[in-house]
């Protein structure tokens, strides 16, 4: 029996012959063409869509030009949100894949009260989860304000992993105790036992300076001498800014605090004694480095330099954790509640998932979240600017369960008496 003309299809092969397609499988696939959008459709209103909101100030003045320019170490370079959005562009496979999405909303607030009002208006949004990139008595002013994780990623403060640490309060970048500690360890090794400490005169200097010493005691290195510092056009207060005048004596190392950046950097070659500096200058603990060359690090960085256009620093590190950590929790979220009766993206077990992340952040371990203080553990960076030299934890320096909790402050410490 002859075949209808209209059963099958002639079309010119590749090679100058013919291929035959028949019109049924044709006719297959344009009906699965035209259905597709219905599926997808399906699988929209299946997924789990999970909200997350940055409360940033608004015209922050850690991003005047004259100071990006500068580029002081441990200093941020630019936004949170180019560190967020791209953890968030590069876990869109397992999002997909786990049928939920993160939707950032950026809000820019002008003070503590705004914060506040901020973080109330995520609360009654349907929000997730806060990410803030904020001083710390605003951050403290959003936390308090709403019944939300938040993901800490701009504010090193020991206080707010202490005496005004919160429950649903987490850090991603490391505190000024874990950066001291780092140090400290450095120097042990290096048998750098004798230090000269500078300090700026401000209050943020006096603490941090007050962080230094309790380290060098912690570590039992011997603080020779503390000295203040002061840069200033008044001719009578010459003398406070002048680096030979203020590391005469006798010392292993200068362990500068100058959370300024501009005495630091000078300082060093410009000691009286051939000595190394530590501290906010010379050899800088931190949370990243685009110079990283393991791990993976390599790869992280050059992502962020292709998207944002500067190198990432240890501040866009933090805030690249930090959209890595609502990435995992939704998925984590997600899975949690399949099969389950109830909106997908249910509050507590997204903070449940949370806290119990464990993430890889290309340095070479796992990471969590301490329960006792929220803080992210995690291995410093020492560097010089340069490239890195070292990391901490440093070699040989042990601790019963995790050796990345010799930074910071440990549970048996219990310095942490978090408010709900």
């Amino acid at each position: 029996m002859a075949r209808s003309p209209r059963a099958t299809q002639w079309l010119p092969g590749s090679h100058g012959g013919r291929r035959r397609r028949r019109q049924g499988g044709h006719m297959s696939r344009l009906r699965a063409l035209a259905a597709l959008p219905a599926l997808l459709l399906m699988a929209s209103v299946h997924a789990a869509a999970f909200k997350a909101m940055l409360i940033e100030r608004a015209d922050d003045p850690r991003f005047e030009r004259n100071r990006v320019e500068r580029a002081y170490l441990g200093h941020a370079g630019g936004p949170a949100a180019d560190g967020v959005q791209l953890a968030l562009q590069d876990a869109q496979f397992e999002l997909d894949a786990a049928g939920a999405s993160v939707a950032l909303e950026r809000v820019a607030v002008a003070d503590a009260p705004a914060a506040r009002d901020a973080a109330v208006r995520a609360q009654k949004a349907g929000v997730a989860a806060i990410v803030a990139d904020l001083p710390t008595d605003w951050l403290l002013a959003a936390v308090d304000a709403a019944g939300l994780p938040v993901l800490n990623v701009a504010d090193a403060a020991d206080r707010l992993r202490e005496r005004d640490c919160r429950a649903r309060l987490l850090h991603l970048l490391p505190s000024e105790r874990m950066r001291a500690d780092a140090l400290a360890q450095a120097l042990v090794a290096r048998r750098w036992s004798q230090v000269l400490l500078l300090a700026g005169t401000n209050p943020l200097d006096a603490e941090r300076s007050a962080v230094a010493q309790a380290a060098i005691k912690r570590y039992a290195l011997k603080l020779v001498q503390s000295k203040p510092f002061k840069l200033s056009a008044d001719p009578r207060e010459r003398e406070l800014g002048n680096p030979l005048l203020l590391t005469q004596g006798n010392y292993d190392v200068v362990w500068v605090v100058d959370s300024d950046g501009e005495f630091a950097r000078s300082l060093p070659y410009r000691t009286v004694l051939p000595r190394p500096v530590v501290g906010d200058a010379g050899l800088v603990a931190v949370g990243w480095h685009a110079q990283f060359e393991r791990f993976g690090a390599p790869q992280v960085s050059r992502r962020f330099a292709k998207a944002v256009g500067r190198p990432m620093s240890s501040h866009d590190w933090a805030a690249w954790m930090a959209g890595k950590a609502l990435a995992a929790a939704a998925v984590a979220t997600q899975e949690a509640q399949k099969g389950k009766k109830g909106a997908a993206g249910s509050g507590a077990t997204f903070v449940k998932a949370l806290a119990a992340l464990e993430l890889d952040g290309s340095k070479g371990v796992s990471m969590s979240f301490r329960a006792w203080d929220g803080q992210l553990r995690q291995p410093l960076l020492l560097t010089d600017g340069q490239g890195v030299i070292a990391l901490a934890p440093t070699e040989g320096v042990l601790h019963p369960k995790n050796n990345l909790d010799t930074l910071g402050a440990d549970a048996p410490e219990k310095l942490c008496k978090p408010k709900p």
